[in-house]
């Protein structure tokens, strides 16, 4: 830099301009006074330069700590290398580059000149600003940080986004913005205040109105056309077609099942969809995605006839079976009956998980109502069919007891299959209220194999059939006739029953409890008084024994009576003979008398 005047006439003189010339020669005398007016009219120049003028200038030299610019004046002005400075801190700067500059101080004495570049370029913003709003234009800004109320934006000075003038819409999380360079449209400025309102609405609504002209003249019903995903919801998304949005209802988005839209969809997403109805006149367009592919159900039934294996996911659990998606769009339901052979399924969560990966059967096809019935357990053999040739009917087996039940109790006998023993054929005598009377769980037992209903899978065992029935051979054993004596087990208004033995009654009717008519034996008799009776009936298939009292009391009369009777014929027959014997003994002792 040049720091007084005779240096920098110096400086001048040193030009190759002047040192051809000899200054010494007369010739010379009035170019030199032409000169030194010319020298004097180019220091006057550079003295109309003022303070605060924004001026244009050229980097003539870049040192450590300041950027030298010549501008036409007789000395360099220095700017701080700082102002070059990008984010990473390299010098953005080179030797010849112009700059607009502001002149800060301009000190002739020291010949000191301070220049701006930040300055300069801020004071040319301004004008920009006050240009661009003038002419109604549009200026570009980085958006920098979230403020109170809106956004800062960078514009060369700072100015300020409110929140509604983002979009046309509310943008919940306005962070997003931070960073992005968009077009924006001065509101208004104040210069003095250094404050500027800037809104991308305005410029959003005016292209969305012409994107909206030109969408309404092209669209039409069955068109393809490509939009852009704007919003979200429970039952489907609204896709900007330009101008116009579209509903894409959330049935319309597969032939497969969607749990949500979210699913398939994020905001900002770029998708080609079919106008399934434009409402021109409301200006409402309804869209489908599924149309673009076609229905998968069309050719179902080629694809998987019945007895086909497939393999499929599971996407939804029902309490009656699992509904597996084989392909999308197509899904088949596994009932729980057929689930498996054997095992008893409350609940297809019991074996099965929504995502998990399945085979298995096509059990029957109905592509009207777009419903296939599958089965997992037809993937093995049926174990009941051959349960019948492994257990005939008499067959003797034995078993843990699984489960107690008020009707019965199940033995386990193979894996899967349980057998039934009904609580009538756990005794053929005793009375049993509850089989846990008799049984406990896990006990083993034996049983016989007493009917196989393969097609309602149901296994029947009896344990009393493992011996005789008892009233085969009642009849034997207490023939009519017979005189039995019993215990009174039970009174009733229409006789008695007396136990034969354990397991074993006998019904006393109440006629034939006494000679005299009884409406009831309630009251004359009591449980556990012991009674004799006489059978009169016997019925082995009922398993009924018919009893009498009076029956009994009238073989005793008979009996008494055939007594006495005998009894008064013996008495008649020894008085005869005593009296023959007496007249005998008479007749001898009389005779010697005679014949003296």
């Amino acid at each position: 830099m040049v720091n007084n005047d005779d240096s920098t006439k110096q400086t001048h003189t040193e030009d190759p301009m002047f040192t051809d010339m000899n200054l010494e020669d007369p010739m010379l005398d009035g170019d030199i006074e032409d000169m030194e007016t010319l020298e004097d009219l180019y220091e006057q120049s550079f003295r109309n330069i003022q303070e605060g003028e924004v001026i244009r200038g050229r980097i003539v030299q870049i040192t450590d700590d300041y950027i030298m610019v010549d501008i036409g004046y007789k000395s360099e002005g220095q700017i701080p290398v700082r102002e070059f400075k990008d984010e990473s801190g390299n010098v953005q700067a080179a030797i010849s580059d112009e700059v607009d500059v502001l002149l800060e101080l301009h000190d002739d004495e020291e010949g000191t000149i301070l220049l701006s570049k930040e300055k300069a370029a801020k004071i040319k913003v301004w004008d920009d600003i006050s240009r661009i709003y003038n002419d109604d234009g549009i200026i570009e800004g980085k958006v920098i940080s979230k403020v109170k109320g809106g956004l800062a934006v960078d514009i060369g000075v700072q100015a300020f986004l409110p929140g509604s003038q983002v979009d046309l819409r509310p943008v919940r999380n306005l962070e997003s913005l931070i960073d992005h360079t968009y077009p924006f449209k001065i509101l208004k400025y104040n210069k003095k205040r250094r404050n500027v309102v800037l809104s991308r609405r305005v410029l959003l609504e005016k292209e969305r109105e012409q994107m909206k002209a030109e969408t309404l003249a092209s669209l039409e019903d069955s068109k393809v056309v490509e939009g852009v995903v704007k919003n979200i919801t429970d039952y489907g998304v609204f896709v900007d077609l330009g101008g116009i949005d579209g509903l894409l209802h959330i049935t319309d988005m597969s032939w497969g099942r969607v749990g949500h839209p979210s699913e398939m969809f994020q905001i900002g997403d770029k998708i080609n969809v079919m106008v399934l109805s434009f409402d021109r006149e409301n200006e409402r367009v309804s869209l489908g995605l599924k149309q673009l592919v076609p229905d998968p159900w069309t050719n179902a039934e080629e694809k998987y006839p019945v007895n086909t294996q497939v393999r499929g996911r599971v996407v939804s659990l029902t309490d009656y079976g699992a509904f597996v998606e084989i392909e999308e769009g197509v899904e088949g339901l596994i009932h729980v009956s057929e689930m498996s052979w054997t095992k008893k399924i409350r609940h297809p969560s019991k074996i099965l998980n929504v995502g998990d990966e399945v085979e298995a059967v096509v059990l029957s096809i109905n592509p009207d109502n777009k419903r296939i019935s599958l089965g997992m357990k037809q993937l093995e053999p049926n174990p009941w069919d051959v349960i019948a040739e492994k257990y005939p009917i008499g067959t003797t087996i034995a078993g843990k007891i699984k489960n107690i039940t008020d009707f019965g109790v199940f033995i386990g006998i193979d894996e899967g299959i349980d057998g039934l023993v009904h609580i009538s054929d756990i005794s053929w005598t005793k009375r049993v209220k509850h089989p846990s009377e008799v049984f406990k769980k896990a006990q083993e037992v034996q049983a016989i194999v007493l009917n196989i209903d393969k097609e309602n899978e149901r296994f029947s065992l009896g344990i009393k059939q493992l011996e005789q029935d008892p009233w085969e051979t009642i009849p034997d054993r207490y023939p009519l006739g017979s005189v039995i004596s019993g215990p009174i087990t039970n009174v009733t208004d229409f006789g008695l029953f007396v136990e034969l033995e354990e397991g074993i009654e006998g019904l006393v009717h109440v006629s034939e409890i006494s000679k005299e008519k009884i409406k009831s034996p309630v009251g004359q008799y009591k449980m556990g008084d012991t009674i004799t009776a006489k059978v009169i009936n016997i019925s082995p298939k009922d398993r009924k024994i018919g009893l009498s009292v009076k029956k009994v009391d009238d073989q005793e009369e008979r009996s008494n009576y055939e007594e006495y009777v005998n009894t008064a014929k013996a008495a008649t027959s020894n008085l005869g003979e005593l009296l023959k014997e007496e007249l005998e003994a008479l007749s001898n002792n009389s005779a010697p008398a005679d014949k003296e």
